[in-house]
């Protein structure tokens, strides 16, 4: 196989969970090998797409439509639409002629990798949680790979070939700094750029969010919590609050005079981790993932309504190894949170251990692992 001439399908999506890791992996893809050809096949949600345009990906998208969690109806318009997300899929794959078909969850996925092994291209599924969503069970008995986040993933099939490499993290845009004022604006300049900003090192920086698409009960949470607080002053706060809740906590903080940032959706989130003294998030592997990349103490409020408690499970992967605290969603309050918040900023020796236990759980360059497996399964 001429590696100049690799071509890598990626499908799924729709949630920052499912494609940073499938981005973190283009990108290893294009690091490694240069020119090879990348595709994202997803739903073509505008989340999906903005995303990945800042990246620089190709993508398009298939007709398709989740099955679980919906009601009758939804669930028979699904089943009806699934013959022609096959051959939407199919006819994708002639097109683009992958040497490779990665599946990163999402019910967008499970169409196109089933559609590869009828073309009997090589196939690989990446899943991020420790309970596998409906589409990669299913995905886990017929493709040729399984990646896994966690080391005790499990509902996967007892015949996949499964390999633990950890959960992949974005690399962030570089922008070119020596561009003058006056120069012409890339389309890339609303997008994550490395360094953007960094939070203050002379106070005590909390970093809030309930990934891409906010979390109502911890931004209520935060809100009351702050008004509790014994010195508001001590804090820099950048709260990524999704876009119902932006405007009711950003005119609260202001109102609180709190020394914060609140904000629908940060592209440059994991840059702001970097500087953060502690995490307050939801426990969705994207989060956890870039979480414990760069070693920081955490207090994970994982989603209760997530297939099969699925974050409830990966929070507790990290508690059990000393690196977060949890706190379910249904024993959340502003006192609570509050009072958990103050604890961990009295207790800096806490906080680096936690941190400490959070780093070891990293695995080293996951998306060059996952490259690594699927050039050796492209060379087999």
């Amino acid at each position: 196989m001429d590696k100049q001439d690799l071509n890598i399908l990626i499908a799924g999506g729709k949630t920052g969970g499912h494609l940073f890791p499938g981005i973190a992996i283009a990108q290893a893809f294009s690091d490694r090998v240069p020119g090879t050809r990348i595709l994202f096949v997803g739903t073509g949600q505008p989340f999906e797409t903005s995303t990945l345009d800042c990246y620089g990906f190709a993508h398009t998208a298939i007709s398709v439509s989740p099955i679980k969690g919906r009601g009758l109806v939804g669930k028979l318009a699904a089943l009806v639409r699934l013959p022609l997300s096959l051959v939407q899929a199919i006819a994708v794959l002639r097109k683009f002629k992958p040497d490779l078909v990665l599946g990163v969850g999402g019910y967008s996925s499970g169409p196109v990798v089933v559609a590869a092994r009828l073309l009997r291209i090589k196939t690989a599924v990446q899943e991020q949680n420790t309970i596998p969503g409906i589409t990669n069970r299913i995905l886990s008995r017929v493709c040729h790979l399984v990646f896994t986040s966690f080391e005790d993933t499990r509902g996967l099939s007892k015949r996949a070939v499964v390999h633990h490499t950890g959960n992949p993290v974005r690399k962030l845009k570089t922008r070119n700094k020596e561009a003058g004022a006056g120069a012409e604006k890339s389309p890339l300049d609303h997008c994550p750029a490395e360094n953007s900003r960094e939070l203050d090192p002379a106070v005590f920086n909390l970093l809030v969010t309930g990934g891409s698409q906010g979390a109502r009960s911890i931004n209520q949470a935060m809100m009351g919590a702050m008004a509790l607080l014994d010195d508001p002053a001590s804090i820099r706060l950048i709260h990524q609050t999704g876009v119902s809740d932006e405007a009711e906590v950003a005119r609260t903080y202001q109102d609180l005079n709190m020394n914060g940032e609140a904000r629908a959706f940060f592209d440059d989130l994991p840059d702001r981790m970097a500087g953060a003294d502690l995490i307050v998030a939801r426990a969705g592997a994207g989060t956890i993932s870039e979480i414990i990349s760069h070693g920081k103490p955490s207090i994970l409020v994982p989603y209760p309504h997530a297939a099969d408690d699925h974050q409830r499970f990966n929070a507790e992967a990290v508690v059990n190894r000393g690196g977060a605290e949890m706190i379910l969603d249904r024993e959340l309050s502003p006192e609570r949170l509050k009072i958990a918040i103050e604890a961990l900023e009295n207790d800096r020796e806490k906080r680096l251990a936690m941190g400490r236990a959070a780093r070891g759980m990293a695995i080293p360059d996951p998306a060059g692992a996952i490259v690594d497996l699927c050039e050796q399964l492209l060379s087999s």
